[in-house]
């Protein structure tokens, strides 16, 4: 699994999670907090944060933490049709990967692949993932964890 935010003109820096379960006190301490912190510092009260409604993202403790930083969630079905538009940026990181002269051959590997490609991504593409959301808000972030089509 990784997980990755991006933003208008920005993203952050690609999170791997190669051993254990995803827990969400885990989501909260590896890959919530700190980038969701310095976005929120940065655009204020407008800020907006999107997830989907994975497990992890969906327990009392990432509730409560949300709230006590005063981060507003924007809202989805649990079963929305609607898929997060980050999946068009964790296919293009997928076929960049696929793309690659030597095909990482083990984990260890792969997780450098994935980081070199991750930061290789157009500004563009991502900006246009975030500009793409049904609901438009001033700022969001989507932070969201997926499987590379690898």
């Amino acid at each position: 699994m990784v997980w990755a935010g991006v933003v208008i003109n920005g993203r952050t820096c690609l999170h791997v999670v190669a051993n254990g379960t995803m827990t969400g006190q885990r989501y909260i301490d590896e890959v919530l907090l700190p980038p969701v912190r310095l976005f929120r510092g940065a655009v204020g009260d407008k800020f907006v944060f999107m997830d989907d409604n994975a497990t992890c993202h969906r327990t009392l403790a990432v509730q409560d933490c949300l709230d006590s930083e005063g981060i507003q969630r924007l809202v989805r079905p649990a079963c929305s049709p609607d898929p997060n538009p980050i999946e068009n940026v964790w296919d293009a990181l997928g076929r960049q990967v696929a793309g690659r002269n030597n095909p990482p051959p083990n984990k260890n590997t792969l997780i450098r692949a994935l980081t070199e490609e991750w930061d290789k991504l157009p500004q563009q593409l991502l900006d246009n993932v975030v500009q793409s959301m049904v609901r438009r808000v001033e700022c969001c972030i989507t932070l969201h964890g997926g499987h590379i089509p690898y």
